[in-house]
């Protein structure tokens, strides 16, 4: 049987960037009732609403390592490379990163000035 406080979230994910919101249930690197897995960063995590199973969660975003907004993990928002970076700080610090991430970033660009193909 469910518990209630299975169900009851912590407060509401709020993307900085595109205004994705999600209530979440935990923060932290380590979801509750998962044995073996240890997230990379601090993360907003849902319970998997799809998954009756207890240990799926969904990563709803993290915080900027530079500027520390709140931003999901979507491509247009974010990036993680050893840490979350938004974006606007990739943009701002490019030559930082190595040649695979700014290729990354620059696809990432192009895919989003193509416009949508009809339906």
């Amino acid at each position: 049987m469910v518990s209630e406080a299975d169900h009851r979230p912590l407060g509401m994910f709020e993307c900085q960037l595109c205004t994705l919101s999600a209530p979440y249930s935990y923060v932290g690197q380590k979801p509750p009732n998962t044995q073996a897995i240890v997230l990379l960063e601090e993360s907003y995590v849902m319970k998997d609403p799809f998954s009756p199973d207890k240990a799926k969660f969904l990563v709803l975003g993290a915080r900027c390592s530079v500027c520390r907004r709140l931003v999901c993990v979507g491509p247009e928002c974010s990036l993680f490379y050893s840490k979350r970076f938004c974006l606007p700080c990739v943009q701002e610090n490019i030559s930082a990163f190595p040649q695979e991430i700014r290729q990354d970033v620059e696809k990432r660009r192009a895919s989003a000035k193509r416009p949508s193909s009809p339906p």
